[in-house]
């Protein structure tokens, strides 16, 4: 008689055991964490060393880092004076909270406010992978198109915030911005919406306020 091993389930239940391992660890030291989630190339790692150099010197950020191969993103994060922890998945197409667990040991944590996690270039699988993180935050660039929340609705239904990034490019493509922001608030009405260009610095100052404010309030708690 053949057995029906529910591989799917038993691989979740595994992470989450790691991911409230991660969640109760933050907690305890009061440390906000992010993971931030969105297709390759909308300019995540852009968005951070941004972040990291606008807020210099008002919040102290980490960064793990996924990616399937390099520690590329890694050294762009280091070249801020931030910490990074690279994560190297060799072919996984998210990061698991056994890895997070892991990172986290290695960064400094007593020296930091916010803890950001880069996850893997991919809207589908990261979405699926609890990693303890207070909250998840979802990229879309402009170029990619503006049909992503309808598409992808998993993601954006569960982000606390969305970037819209690359703005600056609005004028040369096919963009519908008020579609966009529709369609996510209907999959998710509590969504925060922050318009901005990693290149130019438009619209940081709404999202570096977001996170000062985050940071703020969860210290108080």
């Amino acid at each position: 008689m053949s057995k029906k091993i529910e591989v799917g389930k038993k691989i979740l239940s595994a992470n989450e055991e790691y991911a409230q391992q991660n969640s109760k660890f933050l907690t305890e030291n009061k440390k906000l964490c992010l993971n931030m989630i969105s297709s390759p190339g909308s300019g995540k790692t852009s968005i951070l060393t941004r972040t990291i150099t606008e807020l210099k010197g008002r919040i102290a950020m980490g960064v793990i880092e996924g990616d399937i191969c390099t520690e590329l993103d890694a050294q762009r994060i280091r070249e801020t004076n931030a910490p990074a922890i690279q994560i190297e998945t060799q072919g996984s197409c998210h990061l698991s909270a056994s890895q997070i667990t892991g990172a986290l040991d290695k960064l400094p944590i007593n020296d930091l406010d916010l803890i950001f996690i880069e996850n893997v270039g991919n809207l589908v699988c990261p979405t699926a992978f609890e990693l303890g993180e207070n909250a998840k935050i979802v990229v879309l660039s402009v170029p990619e198109g503006d049909d992503k929340p309808a598409k992808y609705p998993g993601i954006f239904a569960k982000s606390k915030a969305m970037l819209i990034n690359k703005i600056d490019l609005l004028t040369m493509v096919d963009f519908d911005i008020d579609k966009v922001v529709a369609q996510a608030k209907k999959l998710n009405p509590g969504i925060e919406i922050f318009q901005v260009s990693a290149k130019t610095g438009q619209g940081f100052q709404h999202w570096s306020n977001w996170l000062i404010e985050s940071v703020k309030a969860l210290q108080l708690q």
